[in-house]
This record gives structure tokens, sequence and C-alpha cells, in this order.
């Protein structure tokens, strides 16, 4: 007996409507990371941590705006129209799903980044310090180290 398959895939149809969806709502660090060294119009990357968190560390060019904070204060720091990717601490927390969730109650279009801000940094993407811009060594469990994306 097959574990993998003891419960038979989805048609190929109805693989294809759930892959389509979960890419409607979720990005990746590779693609986030692109997009804003490409200085893509209107992205607004929203870190969604609390203020320790963000002290800590956080992507260049993000807005801090905690989970709990976004229905009162996002009309303010997040123009009209843009198109919002949130993030969190990593695949271990649903903040960025939740902060997510507001903003799309909010009328925006919004996407999760995947891996948040743990494969941000595994990844040896540049983040914002006390201490100023700094990249910690590339994680070869996440992408190839001469390269800033899995190619995939």
């Amino acid at each position: 007996m097959t574990r993998t398959f003891a419960v038979p895939a989805a048609t190929p149809a109805v693989a294809a409507a759930h892959f389509l969806a979960r890419l409607a709502v979720e990005t990746d660090v590779s693609d986030v990371h692109a997009d804003l060294e490409a200085g893509t119009n209107g992205l607004v990357v929203v870190d969604s941590r609390g203020a320790a968190a963000w002290d800590q560390g956080h992507l260049p060019g993000a807005v801090h705006l905690p989970t709990a904070d976004v229905a009162a204060r996002a009309a303010r720091l997040v123009p009209a129209g843009s198109r919002v990717v949130t993030y969190c601490w990593g695949p271990g927390c649903n903040g960025a799903t939740r902060a997510a969730l507001e903003f799309a109650r909010l009328g925006y279009a919004v996407k999760e980044m995947l891996g948040g801000y743990e494969y941000w940094v595994r990844e040896g993407l540049p983040v914002v310090t006390p201490t100023g811009l700094t990249h910690r060594p590339v994680d070869d469990l996440t992408v190839p180290r001469a390269a800033i994306t899995c190619d995939c």
C-alpha cells in the first residue's frame, strides 16, 4: 500500500485550482526581493511583528505595522491601491497571515511572504539592524550559497 496516495490525488482540474489559489495569496522571499530590487511600483512590504522584533532587524524599505494595529493604522501608512506583502517571523508564526487577512478586509490586494523574516535572513538577503544594513551568511539548506534564489 502506498502512503503517499492512500488518499487519491485530486483531479488535475482540482489540483490546478488549488495551486492557483495558493499562488494568489502567497509569495516567496526571492520574488519579494526581486520586486524590491526592481523598484516595483505600488508594492508595500509590511512587517507585522512587534517593536522589539522590528528593532532587532527588518527588511529594507518595509513598513512597520504590527498585526494588532493593521485595522486602525493601515490607511495612514499604506496608500490605497497599494499591493501589500505581509511578513512575520517565519513559518512557525501566523502573524503575517492574520495581518494579510486584515489588509484583505480593508480592500487591499495582499499576499503573505512565505518563510517570513527567518527565510529572508537565511537566504542571505539584506536586513536593517541597529548597526545599519547587514547580511548574514547564506544557509545552504534554503538556497545555493552562490545564489539569492532557489531558481525554481
